[in-house]
Protein backbone atom coordinates (compact mmCIF):
# COMPACT_ATOMS: atom_id res chain seq x y z
CA UNK A 1 0.00 0.00 0.00
CA UNK A 2 1.45 3.22 -1.05
CA UNK A 3 1.50 5.66 1.40
CA UNK A 4 1.18 9.83 0.26
CA UNK A 5 1.87 12.28 2.09
CA UNK A 6 -0.50 15.17 -0.30
CA UNK A 7 -1.78 16.14 2.98
CA UNK A 8 0.00 16.94 6.08
CA UNK A 9 3.53 16.00 5.93
CA UNK A 10 4.90 12.85 8.77
CA UNK A 11 6.91 13.44 11.80
CA UNK A 12 10.24 14.78 11.70
CA UNK A 13 11.84 11.96 13.14
CA UNK A 14 9.67 10.08 9.52
CA UNK A 15 11.30 12.30 7.22
CA UNK A 16 15.01 11.95 8.27
CA UNK A 17 14.59 7.86 8.62
CA UNK A 18 13.27 8.21 5.21
CA UNK A 19 16.22 10.28 3.20
CA UNK A 20 18.67 7.97 5.91
CA UNK A 21 16.99 4.88 4.58
CA UNK A 22 17.88 5.35 0.96
CA UNK A 23 21.38 7.33 1.62
CA UNK A 24 20.69 10.61 0.82
CA UNK A 25 22.45 13.11 2.09
CA UNK A 26 20.90 16.86 3.19
CA UNK A 27 22.94 18.47 0.64
CA UNK A 28 21.39 16.27 -2.31
CA UNK A 29 17.51 16.50 -0.94
CA UNK A 30 18.13 20.18 -0.54
CA UNK A 31 19.63 20.61 -3.86
CA UNK A 32 16.50 18.53 -5.36
CA UNK A 33 14.25 20.73 -3.13
CA UNK A 34 15.52 24.10 -4.45
CA UNK A 35 16.69 25.19 -0.72
CA UNK A 36 19.69 25.22 1.63
CA UNK A 37 20.72 23.10 3.92
CA UNK A 38 19.74 25.07 6.89
CA UNK A 39 16.31 25.17 5.78
CA UNK A 40 15.95 21.45 5.33
CA UNK A 41 18.00 20.39 8.41
CA UNK A 42 14.73 22.85 10.22
CA UNK A 43 12.36 20.59 8.99
CA UNK A 44 13.70 17.25 9.66
CA UNK A 45 14.31 18.71 13.04
CA UNK A 46 10.32 20.56 13.26
CA UNK A 47 12.03 23.61 14.32
CA UNK A 48 9.95 24.92 11.03
CA UNK A 49 6.98 23.85 8.38
CA UNK A 50 7.61 24.30 4.21
CA UNK A 51 4.28 26.15 3.41
CA UNK A 52 3.13 27.15 -0.19
CA UNK A 53 5.23 25.02 -3.53
CA UNK A 54 7.75 23.83 -1.11
CA UNK A 55 5.13 22.22 1.17
CA UNK A 56 4.44 19.78 -2.05
CA UNK A 57 7.80 19.64 -3.40
CA UNK A 58 8.82 17.82 0.08
CA UNK A 59 5.42 15.76 0.34
CA UNK A 60 6.12 14.63 -3.26
CA UNK A 61 9.50 13.44 -2.55
CA UNK A 62 8.95 11.70 0.48
CA UNK A 63 6.11 9.92 -1.23
CA UNK A 64 8.61 8.73 -3.70
CA UNK A 65 10.82 7.36 -1.20
CA UNK A 66 8.00 5.75 1.03
CA UNK A 67 6.86 4.18 -2.40
CA UNK A 68 10.87 2.61 -2.59
CA UNK A 69 10.74 1.74 1.00
CA UNK A 70 7.66 -0.31 0.52
CA UNK A 71 8.48 -1.96 -2.70
CA UNK A 72 12.02 -2.82 -1.70
CA UNK A 73 10.53 -4.81 1.68
CA UNK A 74 8.01 -6.65 -0.27
CA UNK A 75 11.06 -8.27 -2.91
CA UNK A 76 13.02 -8.88 -0.02
CA UNK A 77 12.48 -12.91 0.93
CA UNK A 78 11.58 -13.63 4.45
CA UNK A 79 14.90 -14.55 6.55
CA UNK A 80 15.06 -18.10 7.18
CA UNK A 81 14.43 -19.23 10.83
CA UNK A 82 17.02 -19.63 13.18
CA UNK A 83 17.57 -22.57 14.53
CA UNK A 84 16.70 -22.66 18.65
CA UNK A 85 20.46 -22.24 20.44
CA UNK A 86 20.99 -24.98 22.72
CA UNK A 87 20.44 -24.58 26.73
CA UNK A 88 23.71 -23.13 28.29
CA UNK A 89 25.68 -25.80 30.16
CA UNK A 90 26.17 -24.58 34.11
CA UNK A 91 30.13 -24.73 34.72
CA UNK A 92 29.60 -28.07 37.16
CA UNK A 93 28.10 -29.74 33.58
CA UNK A 94 30.81 -28.48 31.57
CA UNK A 95 33.37 -29.22 34.14
CA UNK A 96 32.21 -32.89 34.28
CA UNK A 97 31.63 -32.99 30.05
CA UNK A 98 35.11 -31.71 29.88
CA UNK A 99 36.77 -34.78 32.74
CA UNK A 100 34.57 -37.38 31.04
CA UNK A 101 36.52 -36.72 27.95
CA UNK A 102 39.76 -36.09 29.28
CA UNK A 103 40.27 -38.02 32.30
CA UNK A 104 40.21 -41.66 30.61
CA UNK A 105 42.66 -40.88 28.48
CA UNK A 106 45.19 -38.56 30.57
CA UNK A 107 45.18 -41.38 33.40
CA UNK A 108 46.88 -43.31 30.57
CA UNK A 109 49.52 -41.00 29.17
CA UNK A 110 50.13 -40.49 32.69
CA UNK A 111 50.76 -43.99 33.59
CA UNK A 112 53.50 -43.80 30.65
CA UNK A 113 55.60 -41.11 32.22
CA UNK A 114 55.55 -42.49 35.47
CA UNK A 115 55.18 -46.19 35.62
CA UNK A 116 52.64 -45.97 38.50
CA UNK A 117 49.54 -46.34 38.23
CA UNK A 118 48.57 -44.70 41.75
CA UNK A 119 50.17 -41.96 40.79
CA UNK A 120 48.92 -41.42 37.03
CA UNK A 121 45.29 -41.42 38.47
CA UNK A 122 46.21 -38.62 41.45
CA UNK A 123 48.29 -36.50 39.09
CA UNK A 124 45.17 -36.40 36.92
CA UNK A 125 42.88 -35.95 39.88
CA UNK A 126 44.75 -32.81 41.23
CA UNK A 127 45.05 -31.46 37.72
CA UNK A 128 41.07 -31.66 37.37
CA UNK A 129 40.71 -29.98 41.08
CA UNK A 130 42.99 -27.20 40.48
CA UNK A 131 40.75 -26.42 36.81
CA UNK A 132 37.57 -26.75 39.37
CA UNK A 133 39.15 -23.69 41.35
CA UNK A 134 40.59 -22.10 38.24
CA UNK A 135 37.52 -22.40 35.93
CA UNK A 136 36.55 -19.51 35.01
CA UNK A 137 40.35 -19.13 33.52
CA UNK A 138 40.37 -22.71 31.99
CA UNK A 139 36.60 -22.65 30.73
CA UNK A 140 38.18 -19.56 28.17
CA UNK A 141 41.64 -21.37 27.53
CA UNK A 142 41.93 -22.05 23.83
CA UNK A 143 42.70 -25.77 25.11
CA UNK A 144 41.31 -26.80 28.56
CA UNK A 145 42.24 -30.38 27.74
CA UNK A 146 45.35 -29.02 26.61
CA UNK A 147 45.54 -26.99 30.27
CA UNK A 148 44.60 -29.83 32.20
CA UNK A 149 47.02 -32.35 30.49
CA UNK A 150 50.18 -29.91 31.04
CA UNK A 151 48.84 -29.46 34.79
CA UNK A 152 48.67 -33.45 35.02
CA UNK A 153 52.43 -34.01 33.85
CA UNK A 154 54.03 -31.18 35.64
CA UNK A 155 52.30 -33.02 38.81
CA UNK A 156 53.49 -36.53 37.93
CA UNK A 157 57.41 -35.68 36.91
CA UNK A 158 58.05 -33.51 39.86
CA UNK A 159 60.98 -35.04 41.79
CA UNK A 160 59.62 -34.97 45.01
CA UNK A 161 57.56 -37.74 44.91
CA UNK A 162 60.83 -39.68 45.54
CA UNK A 163 60.45 -38.85 49.16
CA UNK A 164 56.82 -40.10 49.84
CA UNK A 165 56.91 -43.55 51.63
CA UNK A 166 54.03 -44.87 48.95
CA UNK A 167 56.12 -44.06 46.03
CA UNK A 168 59.34 -45.46 47.03
CA UNK A 169 58.79 -49.28 46.17
CA UNK A 170 58.56 -50.02 42.59
CA UNK A 171 55.29 -51.08 41.34
CA UNK A 172 54.55 -54.71 39.82
CA UNK A 173 55.41 -54.11 36.10
CA UNK A 174 53.55 -55.05 33.05
CA UNK A 175 53.07 -59.04 32.93
CA UNK A 176 53.74 -59.08 29.11
CA UNK A 177 58.15 -58.72 28.74
CA UNK A 178 57.50 -56.71 25.64
CA UNK A 179 55.43 -54.71 27.96
CA UNK A 180 57.87 -54.24 30.08
CA UNK A 181 60.66 -53.77 28.00
CA UNK A 182 58.98 -50.75 26.52
CA UNK A 183 57.85 -49.58 29.84
CA UNK A 184 61.53 -49.59 30.84
CA UNK A 185 62.87 -48.26 28.27
CA UNK A 186 60.59 -45.42 28.71
CA UNK A 187 61.86 -44.69 32.40
CA UNK A 188 64.95 -44.62 31.84
CA UNK A 189 64.80 -41.64 29.15
CA UNK A 190 65.11 -37.98 31.01
CA UNK A 191 61.94 -36.39 32.27
CA UNK A 192 61.57 -34.19 29.37
CA UNK A 193 62.60 -36.77 26.65
CA UNK A 194 60.43 -38.86 28.10
CA UNK A 195 57.55 -36.15 27.73
CA UNK A 196 58.41 -35.34 24.58
CA UNK A 197 58.27 -38.80 23.35
CA UNK A 198 54.46 -39.18 24.94
CA UNK A 199 53.18 -36.40 23.46
CA UNK A 200 54.21 -36.74 20.15
CA UNK A 201 53.79 -40.58 19.22
CA UNK A 202 51.47 -41.12 22.10
CA UNK A 203 49.18 -38.46 22.05
CA UNK A 204 49.64 -36.72 18.29
CA UNK A 205 50.59 -33.20 18.92
CA UNK A 206 52.69 -31.66 15.98
CA UNK A 207 55.87 -29.88 16.51
CA UNK A 208 54.56 -26.30 17.28
CA UNK A 209 51.96 -27.58 19.73
CA UNK A 210 54.84 -29.99 21.48
CA UNK A 211 57.19 -27.15 22.00
CA UNK A 212 54.49 -24.64 23.24
CA UNK A 213 53.53 -27.03 25.63
CA UNK A 214 57.17 -27.85 26.90
CA UNK A 215 57.74 -24.28 26.58
CA UNK A 216 60.63 -25.08 24.25
CA UNK A 217 61.87 -23.89 21.08
CA UNK A 218 60.95 -26.27 17.99
CA UNK A 219 64.07 -27.44 16.80
CA UNK A 220 64.82 -28.32 20.86
CA UNK A 221 61.82 -30.06 20.93
CA UNK A 222 62.49 -31.96 18.03
CA UNK A 223 66.09 -32.82 19.01
CA UNK A 224 64.17 -34.25 22.26
CA UNK A 225 62.08 -36.32 19.95
CA UNK A 226 64.91 -37.29 17.42
CA UNK A 227 67.14 -38.47 21.26
CA UNK A 228 64.35 -40.21 22.79
CA UNK A 229 63.31 -42.13 19.41
CA UNK A 230 66.63 -43.42 19.07
CA UNK A 231 66.67 -44.58 22.83
CA UNK A 232 63.57 -46.54 22.65
CA UNK A 233 65.11 -48.19 19.50
CA UNK A 234 68.38 -48.85 21.01
CA UNK A 235 66.53 -51.14 24.21
CA UNK A 236 63.69 -52.26 21.67
CA UNK A 237 65.17 -52.56 18.19
CA UNK A 238 61.92 -53.96 16.69
CA UNK A 239 60.35 -49.99 17.95
CA UNK A 240 62.57 -48.17 15.79
CA UNK A 241 59.55 -47.51 13.30
CA UNK A 242 57.95 -44.39 14.53
CA UNK A 243 54.39 -46.09 13.46
CA UNK A 244 54.94 -48.99 15.26
CA UNK A 245 56.27 -47.13 18.30
CA UNK A 246 52.64 -45.13 18.12
CA UNK A 247 50.73 -48.18 17.88
CA UNK A 248 53.50 -50.02 20.86
CA UNK A 249 52.70 -46.60 22.97
CA UNK A 250 48.88 -47.16 22.67
CA UNK A 251 48.65 -50.75 23.05
CA UNK A 252 50.58 -50.49 26.34
CA UNK A 253 48.51 -47.53 27.72
CA UNK A 254 44.95 -49.79 27.03
CA UNK A 255 46.49 -52.67 28.58
CA UNK A 256 46.36 -51.83 32.38
CA UNK A 257 43.27 -51.28 34.10
CA UNK A 258 43.44 -47.47 34.74
CA UNK A 259 40.21 -45.66 35.87
CA UNK A 260 39.43 -42.19 37.26
CA UNK A 261 36.55 -41.07 40.04
CA UNK A 262 33.69 -39.75 39.26
CA UNK A 263 34.02 -36.08 38.44
CA UNK A 264 31.37 -35.08 41.11
CA UNK A 265 33.94 -36.83 43.84
CA UNK A 266 36.54 -35.06 42.36
CA UNK A 267 34.57 -31.59 42.29
CA UNK A 268 33.75 -32.43 46.17
CA UNK A 269 37.61 -33.23 47.18
CA UNK A 270 38.45 -30.11 45.72
CA UNK A 271 36.01 -27.80 47.24
CA UNK A 272 36.92 -29.59 50.93
CA UNK A 273 40.15 -29.11 50.17
CA UNK A 274 40.51 -25.41 49.70
CA UNK A 275 38.27 -24.79 52.27
CA UNK A 276 40.72 -26.85 54.32
CA UNK A 277 43.53 -24.57 53.23
CA UNK A 278 41.17 -21.69 53.62
CA UNK A 279 40.38 -22.12 56.87
CA UNK A 280 44.27 -23.45 58.07
CA UNK A 281 45.40 -19.81 56.52
CA UNK A 282 43.07 -17.73 58.80
CA UNK A 283 43.83 -19.84 61.65
CA UNK A 284 47.52 -19.17 60.87
CA UNK A 285 46.49 -15.29 60.22
CA UNK A 286 44.87 -15.11 63.50
CA UNK A 287 47.49 -16.73 65.50
CA UNK A 288 49.94 -14.54 64.25
CA UNK A 289 48.22 -11.31 64.46
CA UNK A 290 47.34 -12.50 68.13
CA UNK A 291 51.30 -12.93 68.77
CA UNK A 292 51.73 -9.73 67.72
CA UNK A 293 49.31 -8.10 70.37
CA UNK A 294 50.60 -10.16 73.16
CA UNK A 295 54.17 -9.20 72.34
CA UNK A 296 53.23 -5.59 71.74
CA UNK A 297 51.28 -5.87 75.19
CA UNK A 298 53.89 -7.48 77.21
CA UNK A 299 56.84 -5.64 75.68
CA UNK A 300 58.25 -3.11 77.95
CA UNK A 301 57.49 0.79 77.25
CA UNK A 302 61.07 2.10 78.58
CA UNK A 303 64.85 0.91 78.64
CA UNK A 304 65.79 -1.00 81.51
CA UNK A 305 69.63 -1.35 82.07
CA UNK A 306 71.05 -4.43 82.59
CA UNK A 307 71.50 -5.92 85.83
CA UNK A 308 75.39 -6.41 85.99
CA UNK A 309 76.81 -9.87 87.01
CA UNK A 310 78.27 -10.18 90.83
CA UNK A 311 81.75 -9.86 91.12
CA UNK A 312 84.01 -10.48 93.95
CA UNK A 313 86.08 -7.58 95.89
CA UNK A 314 89.76 -8.34 96.26
CA UNK A 315 91.91 -6.67 98.72
CA UNK A 316 89.69 -5.72 101.95
CA UNK A 317 92.12 -7.05 104.72
CA UNK A 318 89.95 -9.93 107.38
CA UNK A 319 88.33 -9.05 110.33
CA UNK A 320 90.78 -9.98 113.40
CA UNK A 321 89.30 -11.91 115.88
CA UNK A 322 88.34 -10.82 119.48
CA UNK A 323 91.09 -10.87 122.15
CA UNK A 324 91.73 -10.07 125.92
CA UNK A 325 90.88 -6.67 126.69
CA UNK A 326 93.80 -4.51 127.67
CA UNK A 327 94.23 -2.42 130.93
CA UNK A 328 92.80 0.49 129.41
CA UNK A 329 89.76 -1.14 128.24
CA UNK A 330 88.80 -2.99 131.24
CA UNK A 331 89.18 0.30 133.26
CA UNK A 332 87.11 2.16 130.48
CA UNK A 333 84.19 -1.07 130.37
CA UNK A 334 84.23 -0.84 134.52
CA UNK A 335 83.90 3.01 133.69
CA UNK A 336 81.44 2.74 131.44
CA UNK A 337 79.30 0.66 133.78
CA UNK A 338 78.98 2.81 136.79
CA UNK A 339 78.02 6.08 134.78
CA UNK A 340 74.56 6.83 134.60
CA UNK A 341 72.64 4.72 131.35
CA UNK A 342 71.59 8.31 129.71
CA UNK A 343 71.50 12.14 130.90
CA UNK A 344 74.38 14.86 130.13
CA UNK A 345 77.07 13.16 132.07
CA UNK A 346 77.29 10.75 129.23
CA UNK A 347 77.50 12.98 126.60
CA UNK A 348 79.78 15.34 128.04
CA UNK A 349 83.92 14.47 127.71
CA UNK A 350 85.59 13.97 130.79
CA UNK A 351 89.03 15.34 130.81
CA UNK A 352 90.40 13.33 133.11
Amino acid sequence: MTQTYAGPLPSPDERRRLREHHALTQAQVARRLGVSRATLRAWERGRSTPSGPRHEAYARLLTDLAERTASQSSAASPPPPRAPEPPALTPAQAFDALYAFCAPALVRQTYLLTGRRELAREAVERAFQLAWQRWPEVARDRDPGGWVRATAYEYALSPWHRFRPRYRTPEPPPADPADRALLDALLSLPASYRRTLVLYDGVGLDLPELAAETEASTPAAAGRLTRAREAVAAYVPELADPAALHRRLAELASTERLRADAPTTVRTVGERRNVFWTRAAIAFTVAIIGATALTLRSAPTHYEAPIAPAQAVRGVPVAPAMGPLSKAEQDLRAKLRREQSNGPDRLAPDPG
